[in-house]
């Protein structure tokens, strides 16, 4: 198995489901580690802990929401949930605990993989084009070759979306973007549920404004999407 792609963790209650998709990642190159419920998928993950883990929602015990919650207490792990369809409700409260994706059941194998590479890319390295080692903005400050931010010397506890997301705006002050765009520059989807950058964009407000209720960095344009606006703090 080809270690350099990445050690995945599955935790899904469904065993059809875990041997799928552990084939299909295997076949990528991942090595995988699969869990049959929450508890085991925290103990395995505190004695081989995982580049990625997929997660499902809906399971009995320790349900997939409450292993995402534990997780982000002691890792920034990237995280794939599996929802069923129909649970916005599920996925967006996975998303506000730190999931970096998601995808719905039932779902392409192929799909899952892709999204998997897709999240565990960004979560490595930084970018290849040209750019900055950091950015800031006062008291704000990324640095992109540790993918670390800080805000008063403090640090945030982003995860690989949320890192993304702010290293992007900031990359682009002044700029209104839609939501569809967001999707597409930070996400790399040309498509998907948009619901996903308004969680995001959440979260990230209360980890950098003074007031997430009236944000004066990632401000909202109405009728078009959201901006970043520079020495507003």
């Amino acid at each position: 198995m080809n270690e350099q792609a990445g050690r995945v963790l599955v935790v899904d209650d469904d065993e059809t489901v875990r041997d799928v998709v552990r084939r299909y990642l295997e076949v990528a190159g991942f090595t995988v580690d699969v869990a049959g419920d929450g508890a085991d998928g925290l103990r395995r993950f505190a004695l081989h802990p995982a580049d990625l883990v997929v997660l499902d929602v809906m399971m009995p015990g320790i349900n997939g929401l409450e292993v995402c919650k534990r997780l982000r207490q002691v890792s920034q792990v990237p995280i794939v949930m599996l929802t069923a369809l129909g649970e916005e409700e599920n996925r967006i409260a996975g998303l506000e605990l730190g999931a970096d994706d998601y995808v719905t059941k039932p779902f392409s194998p192929k799909e899952l993989t892709l999204r998997v590479s897709s999240v565990l890319r960004r979560a490595r390295m930084p970018r290849q084009q040209a750019a900055p080692a950091e950015l800031h903005d006062g008291n704000l400050r990324l640095q992109m070759g540790a993918r670390q931010a800080t805000l008063n010397n403090a640090e945030l506890p982003l995860t690989t979306r949320e890192f993304d997301l702010l290293a992007y705006f900031l990359a682009h002050p002044g700029t209104a973007f839609s939501r569809a765009e967001l999707l597409e520059k930070v996400w790399g989807w040309d498509f998907g549920d948009q619901s996903t950058v308004t969680v995001h964009v959440r979260r990230l407000r209360e980890k950098i404004e003074y007031d997430p209720a009236k944000p004066v960095r990632v401000t909202t344009v109405w009728g078009v999407g959201y901006r970043y606006d520079l020495g507003q703090s």
